[in-house]
């Protein structure tokens, strides 16, 4: 079965499929030519998730998945939440994002904070299926390590005394919201179309 994941990212198409088995083939945007920009302006990641995958499903008419992750504080009702990727703008990068977070979360003491992904799935003639997946911790007040990416330097999992960014991939994904839904997404599809 051909399922295109809505990304350029090769290393998270190959990421998914190393768990996935033999019966799936992967197949990024660039594999399918599709270029263009999908806007994600809806405030929730389930909508974000689920307009790119039926963006790309109106393209080629192939089963498709879309994934939309954030980090919510407790202490900024949430920020950045969906907008997580663009929090310092929309050019912005993760030095940027992490500098804008510490600023708001100076003097806070309440540091709880938690990663979610929804990964949103369209196959022909079928209702959108959601999987989701959160790790909950704590947001450090200096970034420490450099693995990962995005807000990865900045959070402690429950359960852990290093951030995301001190660990290797394994290690994260002990814990990881994106390895929680991904592993939700292929249970789902290895019951249903192996």
């Amino acid at each position: 079965m051909k399922i295109v994941f809505c990304t350029h990212n090769a290393n998270k198409v190959a990421e998914v499929a190393r768990v996935a088995g033999p019966n799936f083939e992967f197949l990024t945007l660039s594999d399918i030519q599709f270029h263009n920009e999908i806007p994600e302006p809806y405030p929730t990641l389930e909508e974000n998730a689920r307009t790119k995958a039926k963006t790309v499903f109106m393209a080629c008419g192939l089963a498709c998945f879309s994934e939309d992750s954030g980090l919510f504080t407790e202490a900024l009702n949430g920020e950045p939440g969906v907008q997580s990727a663009r929090y310092a703008g929309e050019d912005a990068n993760a030095t940027n994002n992490m500098a804008k977070l510490l600023a708001k979360m100076e003097g806070q003491t309440n540091r709880r904070a938690y990663f979610k992904t929804v990964i949103a799935l369209k196959i022909p003639n079928q209702n959108t299926q959601y999987f989701s997946g959160e790790c909950h911790g704590t947001l450090l007040e200096t970034p420490i390590g450099n693995q990962g990416f995005g807000y990865d330097p900045l959070f402690v999992p429950d359960g852990d005394t290093r951030s995301f960014a001190q660990m290797n991939l394994d290690e994260k994904n002990q814990y990881s919201h994106r390895r929680k839904a991904v592993d939700a997404f292929l249970n789902y599809l290895n019951a249903n179309f192996n």
